[in-house]
C-alpha cells in the first residue's frame, strides 16, 4: 500500500485549536479496530485501510491495532461490543450492509440498530458475481442459462452467513433471471477472502462479492468477473465489465464501508472519532487510494448516518420478507 504526504503542520495546528474551541479534548490510547471477520474480507479491508491511513495523515496519535473476530456474520462482534465495550471510547468497528441486513433479520439476537452509536461511511463499494478464471462461462448470460437449466449444479460462495447481503447479492440475480430461489445453494463462509479461496479450490462455482477485495484476483487472472451489481461501470480493471443491469438484470447492490462504536462512549469520544473520518474522507490521499481500490467516495458522518441506518434496516426487512429470509 502506498505511502502517505505528511499533512502540512499548520493545517494539523488549525485542527488541534478548532477541537480545543469546540471542547473536544479527548484522544484515544491504543485505538482499536475490529474487522467481524476473518481476513481477506470486506471488514478487514475496511479497518486495515482506515487504520493505516488514520495514523499516517496523523488523524490519531497512536496507530490502530486491527483485531479480527470471527463469528456469526459479524453478530459475534456485535455482541462483544454491546455487553462488553459499550463504553470504549477507543474502540471502532467496521460495518457494512452485512451488518444491517443482519440486524433487520433479527440474527444478532435481542440487539438491535439501537444497541450501539453509529458512525460514519467513509466509501462506497459494489457487488459482482465472478467465477474462475478457467470455467467454462465467458458472460453472465451463459453463467445464467447454465443455472437455470441445472441449479443443483451451481453452488455460490460468499463472505456472509446465510440470508446475509452476499446470500441477497445471489437471490436477487436468482430473481431476476427467473430461477426459483428455493434452489439456489449458498455456501456461506466468514469473510471474502475465505469465500474467494472455496472458489479458486473449486468447491463451489460461482463468488459472490464486491469489488474491492476481488480486484487483485482479477488483475492476476484467477477470476473472471461476470457482472458488477453496480448502477454504472466501474474503473480500473473494471471497465470493461459490463453490469447486470445494462445486461438486463436489474440488479444492484451498494456496499458502504464504515464503522460503529460502544453506544455508551463520551460525547467527546464519539466527536473526535467523527472528526477524524471526515478528515479522512475528504482528504486527497483518502480520494486516490479509493480511485486505486475501484471505490467510490461516500461521506456519511454522525446524525445523517443513524438517520441512513434507521432507513436501511427498514429497507432490508421489507426486502428480506420478499426473498422469503424471514417472515
Amino acid at each position: 500500500m502506498m505511502r502517505l504526504s505528511r499533512v502540512p503542520l499548520l493545517l494539523l495546528l488549525f485542527w488541534s485549536l478548532t477541537l480545543e474551541a469546540q471542547g473536544q479534548r479527548f484522544t484515544p490510547r491504543n485505538p482499536e479496530c475490529i474487522a467481524p471477520a476473518g481476513a481477506g474480507g470486506g471488514w478487514d479491508f475496511t479497518c486495515r485501510s482506515a487504520a493505516q491511513f488514520l495514523y499516517e495523515l496523523k488523524l490519531v496519535p497512536q496507530p490502530i491495532r486491527v483485531t479480527n473476530m470471527v463469528g456469526g456474520g459479524g453478530g459475534v462482534a456485535y455482541t462483544h461490543v454491546v455487553t462488553q465495550r459499550s463504553a470504549d471510547p477507543n474502540l471502532i468497528v467496521a460495518a457494512s450492509p452485512a451488518t444491517t441486513v443482519r440486524l433487520a433479520q433479527g440474527q444478532f439476537g435481542r440487539y438491535t440498530e439501537r444497541d450501539v452509536r453509529w458512525l460514519g461511511a467513509v466509501a462506497a463499494d459494489f457487488g459482482l458475481l465472478a467465477v474462475r478464471g478457467d470455467a467454462p462461462w465467458k458472460t453472465l448470460g451463459e453463467f445464467l442459462e447454465a443455472w437455470k437449466a441445472d441449479p443443483t449444479k451451481i453452488a455460490i460462495s460468499g463472505g456472509s452467513a446465510v440470508g446475509g447481503q452476499d446470500h441477497m447479492k445471489v437471490l436477487l440475480l436468482a430473481r431476476a433471471a427467473g430461477i426459483p430461489l428455493r434452489s439456489v445453494r449458498y455456501v456461506p463462509y466468514d469473510g471474502g477472502g475465505e469465500a474467494l479461496t472455496a472458489l479458486l479450490g473449486g468447491f463451489v462455482q460461482a463468488f459472490a462479492g464486491d469489488a474491492s477485495e476481488t480486484r487483485g484476483q482479477l488483475e492476476a487472472g484467477t477470476v473472471r468477473v461476470l457482472a458488477t451489481l453496480s448502477d454504472r461501470r466501474l474503473g480500473g480493471p473494471y471497465q470493461r465489465i459490463p453490469t447486470a443491469k445494462e445486461l438486463g438484470y436489474d440488479v444492484s447492490w451498494v456496499v458502504w464501508r464504515g464503522f460503529y462504536v460502544g453506544k455508551e462512549i463520551p460525547a467527546d469520544a464519539y466527536d473526535f472519532w467523527s472528526q477524524a473520518l471526515l478528515r479522512l474522507a475528504r482528504s486527497p490521499e483518502w480520494s486516490r487510494f479509493l480511485a486505486q481500490s475501484s471505490l467510490e467516495p461516500l461521506v456519511q458522518v454522525g446524525a445523517p448516518f443513524h438517520v441512513f441506518i434507521d432507513r436501511q434496516v427498514a429497507d432490508f426487512r421489507r426486502l428480506s420478507r420478499e426473498l422469503g429470509l424471514i417472515r
